[in-house]
């Protein structure tokens, strides 16, 4: 660079202009400055009214609207899973596996707007939530219907040797046509799962197994009893399993351990039923519907249950054709034994005065050596730096919170989000008169001494109907570089993307939703998982297959933070086994940081545009002169950190810069 151009580059710093005519010059007035302004969170402008409220029914044409989100695909299910429920995704590769309560689907998104089917897998079992490690894919059962053979037909018997509660492995390896390896079976089966790869194990990794159901018979699996822990220690109850499984032989894999995480818990303090639901309770009572008293609430069973259970009456007695009125009185006797049977009960010491004697799910952050455990009425923060044997480290309760459901850390393992699974994802909790703390997400701090300090509540706003099922449910990161922003599943309250970067103030900044599967009816439907991916959102809706979206540039989420979170890419994910998000340097990562500034009054608006102009410059510049650009921007923006209300950002910007230069 030459004297003159260097005093020009030198004025640039000082008084925003930068016109060295070069073969990398950039007039101010045409340098990359952002098409849409970012704007600060504290100003966000959502549609009003919100346009997800009132929105027209439908299985595959409901209508549909959406904010700062595009959806390029819409894939339906194939043909034996229509009509059954998608759950849980994972991605290995350019694939996509989802679960199903038919088995699973793995979809080629080589081309993310138009994916392709490459496998369905038949081989029932609930819910068959999916984990993938390398080679292997891992299947949650816990159904009693699920067949060690993957057979169709179901099992009619109280004890069988038959039957699938626990962790299926299959090989990969050939991904489109998976070989289905072994098993492990567990005495509650497999509600949800995670696996965890130690960084200090290369020939093993870990599956930690959260089971909901009641303990099957001692006869069916031996060593299986549901005694208290007080008489007896090798209880099935208060504990998770971890299985370790062999890479190099997953034949071998086996339970080794079951950690008692909830010793010394006591029962949570809970909320009653809200007023919507007291006055249909009321109102089915007298209609002389079926109602049962569920994990403590009154409910009206849904009617797809009822009749389900009626058929069993029919067969049970070796009837044929409807019910009768016979059928419908025993059932009414019966129905409080059928529900502690399908939802568990207390005896002996495990009664009101206990705390949880299971987790829903475990979100494991192996970088950090800590998990969140989301387990009926806590949530726990375990230690995992021992992969075999994790420890309560800390729990906490909330009065708001019906059922912990799932985890999320913040990308530096400093706050963890739970959701609450209030109803238990089958009934409509985000009706216009619900508490929005109840239903919604918690957000705490963690401190140095592994403590967890509650900061606020965040609940999806649009308000639902009546026959739509919505809930806090399953969601994940999106890497944008230092911030904390998520997107999260709820059901058919569709699916919402939102900042929690200061901990007080969660704000929504994009969302989609559908309108109802049926106006009539409750019918099962929405978003049961959606995950973020390699620069694409990917959605497992319950009733209508898959979709893909990506993100719009808003004043919120700049075309520079989505480009910067696109350069963060995986060869396999589970969202379960949350990843560290690191960033490699680039242009558009400066170019992010940047915007945040901008967005922020991190720096004036006159250093932003110079610091653009020279972004821009040195993009085009040769390798030795964009070194020096580099070097010059770095050192201008470091010297403002320490009069920034936003010194850590501007220092990481001018940190890339500097990183940037030396490339």
């Amino acid at each position: 660079m030459g004297k003159h151009c260097l005093w020009l580059f030198v004025a640039a710093v000082l008084f925003g202009s930068y016109a060295c005519t070069s073969s990398s010059e950039v007039a101010d007035d045409t340098y990359s400055a952002p098409t849409i302004t970012p704007k600060p969170l504290t100003s966000v402008n959502a549609p009003s009214p919100d346009p997800r409220v009132g929105l027209k029914a439908g299985l595959f044409d409901a209508e549909e609207a959406s904010w700062n989100l595009n959806m390029i695909a819409q894939k339906r299910p194939p043909k034996d899973f229509v009509g059954v429920t998608n759950s849980d995704l994972a991605f290995k590769d350019n694939y996509i596996i989802q679960g199903n309560y038919n088995g699973f689907m793995v979809w080629d998104m080589s081309t993310p707007s138009s994916p392709e089917l490459v496998v369905d897998f038949l081989c029932p079992a609930s819910q068959s939530d999916v984990s993938v490690y390398g080679d292997l894919l891992f299947v949650s059962g816990e159904g009693l219907g699920g067949r060690l053979d993957c057979g169709t037909e179901g099992i009619d018997k109280q004890v069988s040797d038959k039957r699938l509660r626990g962790i299926r492995i299959f090989d990969i390896s050939d991904i489109q046509n998976p070989e289905y390896v072994s098993n492990v079976q567990t005495c509650r089966g497999s509600h949800t799962h995670s696996v965890l790869d130690d960084p200090n194990d290369d020939e093993n990794v870990y599956v930690y197994v959260s089971g909901s159901a009641p303990v099957r018979p001692e006869e069916e699996l031996p060593g299986c009893t549901d005694a208290p822990p007080s008489e007896d220690p090798n209880s099935a109850l208060y504990r998770i399993e971890v299985i370790k499984v062999p890479l190099d032989n997953p034949k071998d894999a086996k339970i080794v351990n079951s950690p008692r995480i909830f010793e010394d818990l006591e029962e949570s303090p809970s909320h009653g039923m809200s007023p919507a639901d007291i006055a249909k309770v009321k109102k089915a009572e007298k209609e002389g519907a079926f109602v049962a008293n569920i994990m403590g609430q009154k409910r009206v069973v849904p009617d797809r249950y009822v009749q389900m259970m009626l058929k069993g009456m029919v067969k049970k007695r070796g009837g044929s054709g409807e019910p009768t009125a016979a059928d419908s009185a025993k059932l009414r006797k019966e129905l409080p034994k059928i529900i502690a049977a399908r939802f568990g009960g207390n005896s002996g010491d495990e009664g009101p005065s206990r705390g949880p004697n299971q987790c829903h799910d475990i979100t494991l952050y192996p970088e950090i050596g800590l998990a969140g455990g989301a387990c009926e009425g806590y949530g726990l923060l375990l230690d995992i730096t021992d992969p075999a044997s994790p420890k309560r480290v800390d729990a906490v309760a909330d009065s708001n919170f019906a059922y912990w459901h799932s985890a999320t850390f913040n990308n530096e393992g400093s706050q963890v989000l739970f959701t609450d699974e209030w109803g238990g994802g089958g009934q409509p909790k985000c009706r216009e008169k619900d508490p929005m703390e109840w239903g919604a997400n918690a957000i705490f701090t963690i401190g140095e001494d592994n403590k967890m300090d509650f900061q606020s509540y965040f609940k999806m706003p649009a308000p639902q109907t009546e026959q739509e099922n919505c809930v806090a449910h399953n969601g994940s990161l999106i890497p944008i570089p230092d911030r904390d922003v998520m997107v999260q599943s709820w059901y058919q309250g569709g699916i919402s993307v939102f900042d929690w970067t200061d901990p007080n103030n969660p704000v929504e900044i994009a969302f989609h939703d559908r309108g109802p599967v049926d106006s009539t009816r409750m019918q099962m439907g929405g978003s049961w998982s959606v995950y973020w991916y390699n620069g694409v959102i990917v959605n497992s809706e319950i009733a209508r297959g898959l979709d893909i979206f990506e993100l719009k540039p808003n004043p919120y989420l700049t075309k520079n933070e989505i480009a910067a979170a696109n350069t963060v890419t995986f060869e396999q994910l589970n969202p379960q086994g949350q990843p560290k998000y690191d960033w490699p340097t680039t242009f558009v990562l400066a170019k992010a940081y940047l915007d945040q500034l901008q967005r922020g009054n991190g720096l004036s608006a006159n250093a932003i545009r110079t610091a653009r102009i020279q972004l821009a410059n040195a993009e085009k510049a040769s390798e030795s002169e964009q070194q020096e650009i580099l070097h010059s921007l770095a050192d201008d923006v470091e010297n403002k950190a320490k009069d920034s209300k936003q010194s850590e950002k501007v220092q990481k910007l001018a940190d890339t810069v500097r990183s940037l230069a030396s490339k």
